[in-house]
């Protein structure tokens, strides 16, 4: 399947499809352990395969993508490593799937500005399929780095999280 979490078939016409590659979801996680880890020390390729058991050798290219674009930087020799570019509250979850996945569109005919779908003007389904982009995109747009961030500590901590609803 190649890292594709889904592929649906919506039919004649507008063939639908909402994948988020292997590529998109390890991007995200490297993006996410850097913002764990954010300061102004530079990361190790080798650490962050290692803590998020991804390969080495994919995450290199997958690490070229996101300097290339200036949500990472790099730094080579001793020392050297990975670091985010901003805050991890200035970047959308959007802003990494866009870049490694192009598009968030849940069918074929949505993933370009214009819909070319020579069918558009006769499908009753297109509205559902366009509220469910508009969902996807205001979600991904929404999210942050850091919100992720804290959604997983306080997922870490389940027995504090517990203890505190409790208190209260």
């Amino acid at each position: 399947m190649g890292g594709i979490i889904s592929i649906v078939k919506f039919g004649k016409g507008c063939d639908g499809y909402m994948l988020i590659s292997s590529k998109g979801r390890y991007a995200i996680r490297v993006m996410v352990y850097l913002a764990v880890n954010h300061s102004d020390d530079y990361i190790p390729l080798k650490e962050i395969s290692q803590k998020e058991d991804l390969s080495q050798k994919y995450l290199e290219t997958i690490t070229r993508m996101l300097s290339k674009a200036h949500l990472i930087e790099a730094a080579s020799g001793h020392g050297g490593g990975y670091r985010l570019t901003r805050n991890p509250a200035d970047y959308s979850i959007s802003e990494i799937l866009n870049l490694t996945e192009g598009s968030l569109a849940p069918v074929s005919c949505l993933k370009d500005e214009q819909n070319t779908c020579e069918r558009s003007s006769a499908c009753y389904t297109l509205p559902i399929w366009e509220g469910l982009a508009k969902i996807i995109n205001d979600y991904f747009d929404n999210m942050t780095l850091a919100d992720v961030v804290r959604l997983a500590t306080e997922a870490d901590k389940p027995e504090e999280n517990k203890a505190d609803k409790e208190d209260k």
